[in-house]
């Protein structure tokens, strides 16, 4: 999300001149480098600063690995594929032990390629599409998938919410809200509802008009749109101001501070399956991270702080089983992590590079987001 690449050091930061070219910078050769590209710029800027403040607190508090400082360089994707791999490219030219990013799945797609041909670990805090991981031997993430979002939705919209019929709202510019939409809908009819309108955005909208009319028509008992925070911020606003109070319920992407500030008294209400909220993290490491971040950043810790920390805390354990900085090596001890408790609960590694990790339920009340319930695995 940026016009600069970033680059920390041992808590250095500096700012480089647009353009992938290897950058001099102050380093101790005996360091181990972990790489991050991340949207720092550009449309889903809020993600990659979210997460690269959760990657910067819990190098706070594990600065070291292997008797070595641990030296972080940050590149910025712009939120741009292309920007992606040859951020990944250049990582990988540095000789990092692990990388960590990218914040979404399309982007994390563009560069995990690259990571893989050069038996590079890579840890995707938020890329939530199945094919992130789909086989490949480098590529993990410390979220959960689509697949088990958009059912674990249905299962909320028809268990909880006791909608019988729901409105989908699906931005087609996106991979992840396709998956999303094509997931929930699939569980919804299994459980007994019905979908009586599916009505297509795409990123950068502003007007939906047309899409509220058929909400409107309808009178469904849920709105399920699972796009990204300006354009759910946006719906909901002019929803509300038709008179159309029907409820909203969307995906992790959506929570950002950005949306309750676009949206503001329209947004109250609205729910979101996400992979965290500080009132359910209860271990210790959850609860020193929470004290660091809140005394530094004066805000609660987000889903996507908490997972950016929680990408470079399952790299650094690993690289401490292993005992070594080779990626192969690194990549075994990811492959065998069992309970390690961090930011986001207790992470498990499963097939495919993916997480078994309880899911949270969210929903903004009184101008925040509340911890509405945990859902099991």
């Amino acid at each position: 999300m940026f016009r600069f690449k970033i680059f920390l050091v041992a808590a250095i930061l500096t700012i480089a001149p647009i353009g992938f070219s290897t950058q001099a910078f102050a380093e101790d050769q005996g360091a181990v480098k972990i790489g991050a590209y991340l949207p720092m710029t550009g449309g889903v800027a809020a993600y990659g600063k979210m997460e690269w403040a959760g990657i910067q607190t819990a190098n706070s508090m594990e600065p070291e690995v292997l008797g070595k400082k641990i030296e972080l360089v940050l590149l910025d994707t712009k939120s741009d594929q292309i920007e992606s791999s040859n951020a990944v490219s250049l990582l990988t030219e540095m000789k990092v032990a692990g990388i960590i990013g990218e914040a979404i799945s399309a982007d994390t797609m563009a560069g995990n390629p690259i990571s893989e041909k050069a038996k590079i670990p890579s840890v995707s805090p938020t890329a939530t599409n199945p094919l992130v991981t789909q086989g490949k031997e480098y590529a993990f993430r410390v979220c959960f998938t689509d697949p088990f979002q958009g059912e674990i939705a249905a299962k909320f919209a028809r268990e909880q919410l006791k909608a019988d019929s729901a409105v989908l709202i699906i931005d087609h510019s996106q991979d992840y809200s396709v998956g999303l939409g094509s997931y929930f809908e699939k569980e919804f009819l299994k459980l007994g509802g019905r979908i009586v309108s599916k009505t297509f955005i795409q990123t950068g909208d502003q007007d939906f008009s047309a899409q509220l009319s058929s909400i409107e028509s309808n009178k469904p008992d849920l709105i399920y749109a699972p796009i990204y925070y300006v354009e759910d911020a946006l719906l909901a606003k002019q929803a509300r101001d038709l008179g159309i109070n029907t409820p909203i319920l969307t995906g992790d992407g959506a929570q950002a501070d950005q949306l309750i500030e676009i949206g503001g008294k329209a947004v109250e209400g609205m729910y979101f399956t996400a992979h965290f909220h500080k009132d359910a993290a209860t271990g210790d490491v959850a609860r020193e991270f929470n004290k660091i971040y809140e005394a530094k950043y004066k805000q609660d810790v987000s889903a996507f702080t908490a997972l950016g920390a929680d990408a470079y805390f399952l790299l650094v354990d690993a690289v401490k089983r292993a005992g070594s900085i080779e990626g192969p090596k690194i990549r075994d001890a990811i492959s065998n992590t069992k309970d390690l408790k961090r930011v986001s609960g207790s992470i498990t590694m499963g097939p495919d590079g993916n997480p078994v990790k309880s899911m949270v339920i969210n929903k903004v009340e009184n101008g925040k987001f509340v911890h509405y319930m945990t859902i099991a695995p």
